[in-house]
């Protein structure tokens, strides 16, 4: 009996090309991976939306400045005295006066060289550490640019400005209102770092999600390799459970079906050998005692030859036999077509003629199609016939017969032989479809040697073949009926069933 093939060595194995991590924690990782790109994108996303809506609160800020100053100039009337002002410095240095700057926001006025501020500091961003009074160089930038508003880089970070122009006569000053994103942008970094916190924590959520994920999907592929790592020579019977009706599950159906053919293969393979070496060894017992015992003349060696080429022949048929049956389970054992049931039983009967002295009546005979492999038929009916012959006496009857039963997708077909030799008992009847299995009356010392006892497997295997059995009758000393039956539905009866469903919802 020969092994299965080797398992591959693990040196092998591990020369294969692909990757070394396991798949359970590349499915984690990429998993883990995604989630992580997704979530920097938000952050960058959100961040990138908070920045813009400070910038856009730092021109409001500034532009609601400019509008209160223009209000305020364009009065010209000093609150305190309520007579107009005599020069833009006193308006500057009034209005400045009644401002308050908010956290990181700049107000200053300048007439010429002086710069004009409040003691309370509303001229400086204490936020940022950069004076803008004390920066020369950016002031007469301000006050000299062509755009009246603009963005500065200082020591402090981004600083938005704007500036709006009074003139009086020869006299010019502005005021000058300032905004730095340094303050506003901290304001931004508190959520976004609550974001970042929070989506480390759900990092490592998902990251334990997609690893007891990707275990439970990967799990019947890791009872897939144990399985196939617990076959063995001698066990093939062990199977991956089926666990819902997803992908995997498939994966796991299809390798119970490949299984199930290996063993079918190998059960088949085994079998085949077992009967070989089982039924084979008494005609080669034979065969050398023979030889052996045989004599120096020439009539004792005819006859040992004659034996020899008996038991040769047997074990011709015996060995095709044998083949025979391990073709069973092969796809295109048997080529099903459209068959007349009534010719078919009628070829069957002349054919049957030649097996023996034997009246051949036919006693009921089918009419109709049936789909079937004929010759495979005519086999197993001519090997019933066979042994009804080995099994009755000379000049008896043996009888033949088909007919069918039920109607429509419940229509089955039967053909038998019945003979009137010793029969069959009832313990006998339940295996003797096995084989190497014979009845008692082939065991009958007053009878010529039968054949091997694989002839009514062979019929068995036939009736399987055709998705029916094989079945006896009998009753001892009352001779033997032998038959098989199959399903054989009506032709149109599948589209009738199908028309009639469609007439029934229609009613409905």
């Amino acid at each position: 009996m020969p092994p299965l093939p080797a398992r591959e060595p693990a040196s092998a194995a591990r020369r294969r090309l692909g990757s070394r991590v396991p798949a359970r924690w590349r499915i984690a990782a990429w998993i883990l991976f995604t989630t992580a790109m997704t979530l920097l994108a938000v952050m960058l996303t959100v961040r990138s939306l908070l920045i813009g809506e400070a910038r856009t609160m730092a021109h409001q800020a500034i532009t609601q400045e400019l509008e209160e100053f223009r209000a305020f100039a364009k009065e010209g009337v000093d609150p305190t005295t309520a007579k107009p002002f005599t020069s833009i410095e006193k308006m500057l240095e009034r209005y400045l006066s009644r401002q308050s700057a908010a956290q990181g926001e700049v107000i200053l006025g300048t007439v010429g060289p002086k710069v004009l501020y409040t003691p309370s500091g509303a001229l400086s961003s204490p936020d940022t550490g950069h004076q803008l009074p004390g920066d020369t160089r950016l002031l007469n930038s301000i006050r000299t640019q062509q755009d009246a508003s603009g963005i500065a880089r200082t020591s402090g970070g981004e600083m938005h400005w704007a500036r709006l122009p009074v003139v009086s006569g020869s006299e010019t000053g502005y005021l000058i209102v300032g905004d730095y994103m340094a303050p506003r942008e901290e304001q931004v970094e508190g959520p976004i770092l609550t974001i970042f916190f929070v989506s480390l924590g759900g990092l490592a959520v998902t990251a334990g999600i997609a690893w007891l994920v990707a275990g439970q999907i990967l799990r019947p592929v890791r009872e897939v390799r144990k399985v196939a790592a617990d076959i063995s020579e001698n066990d093939l019977t062990t199977r991956v459970p089926v666990r819902g009706n997803d992908d995997v599950a498939a994966l796991a159906v299809t390798f119970n079906t490949m299984l199930d053919r290996l063993e079918d293969a190998y059960r088949t393979q085994r079998a085949f050998v077992d009967d070989a070496s089982h039924e084979l060894r008494t005609p080669i017992t034979v065969i050398r005692g023979h030889l052996e015992l045989m004599e120096d003349n020439a009539a004792d060696r005819r006859r040992t030859l004659e034996l020899v080429d008996d038991e040769l022949a047997r074990m011709a048929r015996i060995v095709s036999d044998l083949l025979l049956l391990a073709k069973v389970d092969r796809p295109g054992f048997a080529q099903m077509r459209a068959v007349d049931a009534t010719s078919l039983l009628l070829d069957i009967e002349a054919k049957a003629q030649a097996l023996g002295d034997r009246g051949w009546p036919i006693l009921e005979i089918a009419e109709g199609e049936i789909t079937a492999d004929p010759q495979r038929l005519t086999q197993a009916v001519l090997q019933l016939a066979t042994n009804a012959c080995q099994y009755s006496p000379e000049g008896s009857t043996v009888s033949l017969g088909s007919h069918f039963s039920g109607t429509g997708n419940e229509r089955t077909f039967t053909v038998w032989v019945s003979d009137q030799g010793a029969g069959v008992g009832a313990e006998e009847a339940a295996v003797i479809f096995g084989r190497f299995r014979r009845g008692d009356a082939a065991r009958d010392p007053g009878r010529a040697r039968s054949g091997a006892g694989l002839g009514l497997a062979i019929v068995r295997s036939i009736a399987e073949a055709h998705h029916g059995t094989a079945w006896v009758r009998s009753s001892k000393g009352q001779g033997a009926t032998f038959g098989m039956t199959f399903p054989a539905p009506e032709a149109g009866a599948a589209g009738r069933n199908q028309s009639d469903d469609t007439q029934d919802k229609e009613q409905q």
